[in-house]
């Protein structure tokens, strides 16, 4: 299994959903996202290439991106399961590590919140 790093970006977008998340839907919602995000970090550095993950050239060389949507069947728990999850995991293959680089609401123009030549610190 491969192991799996956020960027610091990436920890700050997941910090911003969460918190968002508790703030508007409350702290049993905020659990199941949360849940969501680590089944779905799980799924990728498990298999980074699994059915469903999209190669992404636009966003840079060896980037693909994972619909938490497609984690949301794994990550129910008893207080229930997110009925629609509205993010993305933008990711990249660095021999056995897979970097996160941003996570990402599914609404947004990704390429304008990306630079491909930027590095993922």
């Amino acid at each position: 299994m491969a192991r799996y790093r956020l960027s610091a970006t990436a920890r700050a977008d997941i910090i911003a959903i969460l918190a968002w998340t508790h703030e508007h839907f409350g702290v049993t919602a905020r659990v199941r996202y949360e849940t969501l995000l680590v089944t779905a970090l799980r799924d990728i550095a498990h298999q980074p290439t699994r059915p469903g993950s999209l190669e992404r050239p636009e966003l840079g060389e060896h980037v693909r991106s994972w619909h938490l949507g497609l984690s949301r069947d794994r990550a129910r728990t008893d207080a229930g399961i997110v009925r629609r999850p509205r993010h993305f995991l933008i990711y990249r293959l660095d021999a056995e590590l897979v970097v996160v680089g941003r996570v990402l609401h599914d609404a947004m123009e990704l390429t304008r919140h990306l630079e491909p030549e930027e590095p993922w610190e």
